[in-house]
């Protein structure tokens, strides 16, 4: 692939199951007409998009949102859906893993002085279809059904106020752990301190 470019990439039409679908189709049915829609891209600014969707749930006319990516956009879906679910107690999740087919267009590269070839002739071309993850999240505030696959309860212990499961504490590496060794440091006695002075 070294002497092509990618020229185009589109979404290839599937049938439409509940694998596949077109860019428009939700892998959730029964959601709610006023729902928000986020489309996450590779090259989305998770700040941008928490902004905009943060800004959307305090709204209440707004009772659910959907954070989808396809590809490489599948780890930063999961990461503002997580930051948002920090930031927003009580939210209930569905997820939906699904593949997508899309289609690559890769065009040749100009030609050099090449073997074998005219220097007229078109460039030629190679059309590439591959299946890509897509994950969809709903977050929604109203009670889901929990026994539908893919749901989580909201979280018991929301935002960045929860404290850890244990104790952390700084140190530097000639310093014993905690439990190891003596915590106290020694202190000399006052007698000896008020013999150092007068002397």
């Amino acid at each position: 692939m070294e002497n092509f470019r990618k020229v185009r990439s589109e979404e290839a039409p599937v049938g439409g199951g509940a694998e596949g679908g077109g860019p428009g189709s939700s892998p959730f049915a029964d959601l709610a007409p006023g729902a928000v829609h986020m489309r996450v891209k590779e090259g989305s600014k998770i700040r941008n998009l928490l902004a905009f969707a943060t800004a959307s749930m305090a709204q209440p006319a707004t009772r659910a949102i959907v954070f989808s990516g396809c590809g490489r956009a599948t780890t930063k879906t999961v990461t503002c859906v997580e930051i948002l679910k920090r930031r927003l107690a009580g939210l209930h999740q569905v997820t939906r893993l699904r593949y997508r087919s899309v289609r690559e267009v890769w065009q040749s590269l100009p030609p050099g002085p090449t073997p074998g070839r005219k220097p007229g002739e078109p460039a030629a071309s190679l059309s590439v279809l591959k299946n890509v993850p897509s994950l969809a999240i709903l977050l929604s505030k109203d009670a889901l059904d929990p026994c539908q696959p893919g749901y989580q309860p909201p979280n018991s212990h929301p935002g960045p106020s929860s404290q850890p499961t244990a104790p952390t504490s700084k140190r530097s590496l000639g310093e014993p752990a905690a439990g190891e060794g003596s915590a106290k440091r020694l202190q000399p006695e006052p007698s000896a301190a008020e013999e150092d002075r007068t002397a």
